[in-house]
């Protein structure tokens, strides 16, 4: 079991999407937002979709401090300042999840293109914020936050990269919680700069076809997908 999980931007679509997801599932969750309040609120509201949910909302600090694994689920450019605020909060032994993608909006607001980022990607950075020995797991990038918040089954590959096997393995199976998805080892947390720009592509592609666009790895043995 992984234990409790905490989503700190869980008052977003992608956030809410997987805090809900998880509720369904089983496990304990709890939404981490800047404001108490909203993160309540937003526990109410799953509440009301899954009735025996063990689900509740706290401030990010607080919700981090009594995390087991913490999904980061906020805006590239709020990520860094989370990562800073919540750092005294991460309890030794957590997994720290992140989802961010550096994504710069073109003309007419839409974002469809990768940032550079100075350490090669999101999650890199996120490594170089959280405290010595925390593992940085990169996951989630390119489920669609529609399909999460629907009752339908996602159909997508979740590509996790990681420099911590053991973290790895439990984030793959953390994903396998949501019913379509399934995990694969996606090797070290550099390899997430090649996964985190795939979410620009899907966006160009969801904005032309007006679709709920994700990814699909095909040609593997069956062994190497992570599955429920």
């Amino acid at each position: 079991m992984p234990g409790t999980i905490a989503v700190l931007g869980g008052t977003g679509p992608e956030g809410f999407g997987l805090a809900l997801r998880w509720a369904r599932a089983g496990e304990s969750v709890i939404i981490g937002s800047r404001d108490a309040q909203r993160a309540q609120d937003a526990a109410a509201k799953i509440k009301e979709r899954v009735r025996d949910a063990r689900i509740s909302g706290d401030e990010n600090s607080l919700a981090c401090a009594a995390a087991d694994i913490v999904v980061v689920t906020v805006p590239f450019e709020g990520q860094a300042g989370l990562l800073k605020q919540i750092k005294a909060s991460i309890r030794p032994g957590c997994i720290i999840v992140d989802t961010s993608v550096p994504l710069a909006a073109s003309v007419g607001g839409r974002a469809t293109r990768t940032l550079g980022v100075w350490q090669g990607s999101a999650a890199q950075q996120a490594a170089e914020l959280v405290p010595k020995g925390i593992p940085v797991v990169a996951a989630f990038h390119n489920v669609a936050a529609d399909l999460l918040n629907s009752d339908a089954s996602v159909d997508c590959d979740v590509i996790i990269c990681s420099d911590d096997a053991a973290a790895s393995q439990q984030i793959q199976a953390l994903a396998t919680k949501i019913p379509g998805v399934r995990a694969l080892d996606g090797g070290k947390l550099e390899n997430a700069r090649i996964v985190e720009q795939i979410t620009a592509l899907l966006i160009g592609l969801n904005i032309r076809h007006k679709g709920h666009s994700g990814i699909r790895i095909t040609g593997l043995p069956a062994s190497a997908y992570h599955t429920k």
